[in-house]
Formats: structure tokens, C-alpha cells, sequence
């Protein structure tokens, strides 16, 4: 691999940041990153995200994303900008793959209402949850808690969506006074990359996703930036194309643009700051991977149809209600009332000193669940009083 000399280096002896907090004997045959790689997608964690909400909760369709497919694109995406720009791809891939890790039941539904259950116990962010599932929920290993993964990724975990700011999450904070992830600098440019992905990734299957899900049709996005030529390109070469062929057809080139797009934009910009190292990357003054003002434009108009004619469909509305409903009756029950936890849980619960450290378990619980797990558990727990 022919690395930018600004590009996250896995040997050691060149990068003292790619060490692990917990000293361990590095593998002869994958790097460093390769191995952060691969613990991430052995974790249970990562298995979870198969039956978790993207948009759709999971019993609404099978075609729709899950955040486990969303998640597997995004790492797609960032290998191959990764690799055109001559940066460490294996670790883009990593944090790429672990940077939903922290997500709730029923996507970002559940995330609006776990935070507002947390607000006086810290709050809740799903990003900072990633971090607290590698570096403590997770418990395998004999030597550690977490998956021990090298400085990097956890930095590219934390801050790939830029530098960290007041009022900082609870969970990375925690994380932080033990070692530190300097919140104030960007990361890397490959966790750069990881964050644009997943603006790709999102964008393009959403609308894939609301199209099949009937929530607006091909005129509507054929009326969007970016959008309309593509269209108008897979009109001229297949003018009888069937409706389906043809929308796949023009959503692969929005994607292509998308890509192709950061990857100029980002070249260009790299070029002008002229990094020399990787510190040259986290110290800039903004992030160098990046879309062109035209792209970022357009995009902004994409981000906001998406936002009002499917996040906020009166089906996702509807969906909302109901499993906002339910975890904020899970939550309270299980503060109220820690017998109804599993066993080991409650094991835990026991040693709980106090309201906050006893709300942040059952928020690690509940933050765990699947979509399909957190209904099971809300119908165990209240068939009862909701028969």
C-alpha cells in the first residue's frame, strides 16, 4: 500500500498513535488497523446492527436498509475514496463499520428519546455510545473490557464528524480523562473520509428506500439538483427502460457523482494545504475531505426533501409515536424497578451507587437492544397493563 505522506501510518515506529491503551503483541499477518478492523466486525455490537431501524423499522419490509446494510455501504464508500486518495484504507474501513455501533432500537427515534430520558443523567449520543461499547461494553476478552483498539480508530470513532464541542457527551468524556482523544483538533483524514461516506451512503439509499416505500415517486426527485441530469442521461441512452431499471440506473450515477465528486474536491484542497503529516491534517483549519460548494449545495436541498417528504412522512411520523411510546416505558421501568431486567444486568444494577449510574446501565441496555428485542421486551414487560 503506497501511503500519502499524510496518511495514518500502521507501522509503529512511525506512528506512535496507532498504539492500543493495553499493551498487546501486534499480529504478523494484518496490521494494526486491519486487526481494529476485524474485532469490530466480530463484536456483538456489529451483529445487533442487522435488526436495527435505518429509516423503516425492521417488520415494515425486507428490502428496506437496516443500519447493518447502511453500515457495510458506508464502508464500501470510504475504501474506495480512501484508496484514491492514497490514504490508509483499512483504517477508513474500521471506523467506517464501527461508527453506528452506538445506535439505538428504531435509529434516530430511539436515540431523541433515549437522550431526552437521559438529559439529567448526562444525556445520550450515539456517537459517544460507539465509543463506550469498544473501549467498555463489550466484554470478551480475558486481558481487557471493550475491544482495545488502537488510538486512531478510537479518535476517528469520537471525532470524524469534526472536533468536539461543549457540552461534551457524557460518554466521551468519561472516556477521555483516561486517555485522551484531544476533542479539540480533527481526525484524521481517513475518519474524515468514514464521516462523508456515511453523507453518501445515507442520501443515496434514502431515497432508494422512500421511493420503494411509496413516499414520493421518481418525478418528485427528478425535480432535485444533481438528481434531474442523471435522470436525463439514463432517459437519452435507454429511452424504454422499465420504471425500476431506470430508477436504479440514475440513483448508481448520483451516486458516482457523489463520490467522484469528494474525491477531486478533496485532491484539490489537499493540494493547497500541502500536509506534509497527519498532525498537519488534525491541526488544519477545516476538514480536507470535503464536497464541492455546488455538490454541498445541492446536497443541502436533497438533505431537506429527505427531511420533509420522508423523515418526517406521516408514516415515519406515525412509527415514531409508538416506539418513542414504548422505550420511555421500558426506561422508567427499569429505573423504577430493576427486577425486570436479565439477571446479569440486574447483577449490575445492584452495585449501582447512585439515580445516574444506575440510568446510565439501563441506557446501555436499552441502547443495545434491537428493534425487534425492544418490542419483545415492552409486550414481556406490560402484557399486562397493555394487554
Amino acid at each position: 500500500m503506497m501511503l500519502a505522506r499524510f496518511a495514518a501510518d500502521p507501522s509503529f515506529e512511525k506512528n506512535l498513535s496507532n498504539h492500543r491503551y493495553f499493551n498487546e503483541r501486534e499480529s504478523d499477518y494484518r496490521s494494526c488497523y486491519q486487526r481494529d478492523r476485524d474485532r469490530i466486525l466480530h463484536c456483538s455490537a456489529f451483529r445487533r446492527l442487522k435488526h436495527k431501524t435505518q429509516v423503516f423499522v425492521e417488520d415494515e419490509g425486507d428490502y428496506f436498509r437496516t443500519r447493518l446494510t447502511h453500515t457495510l455501504e458506508v464502508a464500501q464508500v470510504a475504501r474506495t475514496i480512501s484508496t484514491a486518495l492514497d490514504l490508509n484504507y483499512d483504517l477508513s474501513e474500521a471506523i467506517a463499520l464501527a461508527h453506528d455501533l452506538g445506535h439505538t432500537p428504531f435509529g434516530h427515534t430511539g436515540e431523541e428519546a433515549l437522550n431526552e430520558l437521559m438529559i439529567k443523567y448526562g444525556g445520550f449520543d450515539h456517537n459517544a455510545q460507539a465509543l463506550r461499547i469498544v473501549t467498555k461494553l463489550e466484554q470478551h476478552y480475558a486481558d481487557f473490557d471493550g475491544l482495545n483498539l488502537t488510538w486512531d480508530t478510537l479518535e476517528g470513532i469520537a471525532k470524524h464528524n469534526g472536533p468536539i464541542k461543549e457540552p461534551i457527551p457524557f460518554a466521551l468524556r468519561q472516556y477521555n480523562a483516561v486517555q485522551s482523544l484531544r476533542f479539540c483538533s480533527f481526525a484524521s483524514a481517513e475518519a474524515q473520509v468514514a464521516a462523508i461516506s456515511d453523507d453518501i451512503a445515507y442520501n443515496s439509499h434514502d431515497l432508494h428506500d422512500g421511493l420503494r416505500a411509496k413516499l414520493f415517486t421518481d418525478d418528485d426527485i427528478k425535480c432535485l439538483p444533481l438528481i434531474d441530469k442523471c435522470y436525463d442521461e439514463v432517459d437519452k441512452i435507454y429511452p424504454n427502460l422499465d420504471q425500476y431499471r431506470r430508477r436504479h440506473e440514475a440513483l448508481r450515477r448520483f451516486f458516482g457523482v457523489l463520490v467522484e465528486d469528494v474525491i477531486y474536491s478533496s485532491k484539490n484542497i489537499i493540494l493547497e494545504l500541502s500536509p506534509n503529516s497527519i498532525e498537519d491534517i488534525r491541526n488544519a483549519s477545516e476538514p480536507v475531505i470535503r464536497f464541492s460548494d455546488e455538490i454541498f449545495l445541492a446536497m443541502k436541498e436533497i438533505n431537506s426533501f429527505l427531511f420533509n417528504n420522508m423523515y418526517r412522512s406521516p408514516k415515519v411520523i406515525e412509527m415514531r409515536k409508538i416506539v418513542t411510546f414504548k422505550l420511555k416505558n421500558l426506561f422508567k421501568k427499569y429505573i423504577d424497578d430493576p427486577s425486570y431486567l436479565p439477571s446479569d444486568w440486574k447483577q449490575k444494577s445492584d452495585q449501582a451507587s447512585n439515580k445516574t449510574e444506575l440510568a446510565r446501565l439501563v441506557a446501555d441496555y436499552i441502547s443495545g437492544m434491537t428493534d425487534r428485542y425492544a418490542l419483545t421486551q415492552h409486550g414481556k414487560v406490560f402484557e399486562k397493563e397493555y394487554p
